[in-house]
């Protein structure tokens, strides 16, 4: 054996199979990553869906606790238009789980909002109504919508949770790397309007 052979193998090529090697382990490691990426990616998609269906839950409750109020003559017709107009606003605008941006998802927190903002204005205007807080129905439905709200709550912080782990993965390196090249974004975070974040007081509608 000769000097810079080893194993009847020169230094160039060597130095091949260590190259090949190494882009080997990097297609192999690449891979993983871009798997891994793309199920972190589903799990954000999902979540969202998840935000949807629960503020779908409230927007399918407003209808029957409209109907109820609608009952009392007296009640304010005002705020009852106001939640009316806010829901069929805010059910209008559809967000697409597979292009989540920023944009699109503050125009869906703003409209959920005005949603909150008409049903807080409702149920203040009905501690006015004896006979309605003493409405065995109306009161079902608005504990309903206090569980709904704490749902909203619940799900929206999971769906930030996700984008937070799906995001580190996409921004740190060497993951930025892959992730320019196969095309990753980041996704936006859930940032509710002030107060929106809140559900609407009912904890001492019936003296809790």
């Amino acid at each position: 054996m000769t000097n810079g052979k080893i194993a009847g193998l020169g230094c160039g090529a060597l130095a091949g199979i260590g190259a090949l090697a190494i882009i080997v382990i990097a297609v192999i490691w690449g891979i993983s990553w871009n798997n891994s990426a793309v199920a972190k990616s589903e799990s954000v998609q999902s979540q969202w869906a998840n935000v949807e269906s629960s503020y779908q839950r409230r927007s399918d409750l407003i209808p029957n606790i409209v109907a109820t109020a609608k009952q009392y003559a007296e009640f304010e017709q005002e705020t009852l238009t106001g939640v009316i107009e806010a829901r069929a606003k805010a059910t209008s605008i559809n967000v697409d789980a597979s292009n989540l941006t920023a944009e699109n998802i503050q125009a869906f927190s703003e409209a959920q909002g005005a949603v909150s903002s008409g049903l807080g204005r409702l149920l203040a205007t009905y501690e006015n109504y004896p006979d309605l807080k003493a409405n065995e129905n109306f009161k079902e439905l608005i504990n309903e919508l206090e569980r709904t709200e704490n749902r909203i709550n619940v799900e929206r912080n999971r769906y930030n949770e996700n984008v937070r782990v799906y995001n580190l993965q996409i921004k740190k390196f060497p993951g930025s790397v892959f992730a320019s090249i196969l095309g990753f974004d980041e996704s936006p975070y859930f940032k509710a309007d002030e107060g929106a974040q809140n559900a609407p007081d009912v904890d001492n509608l019936f003296g809790n």
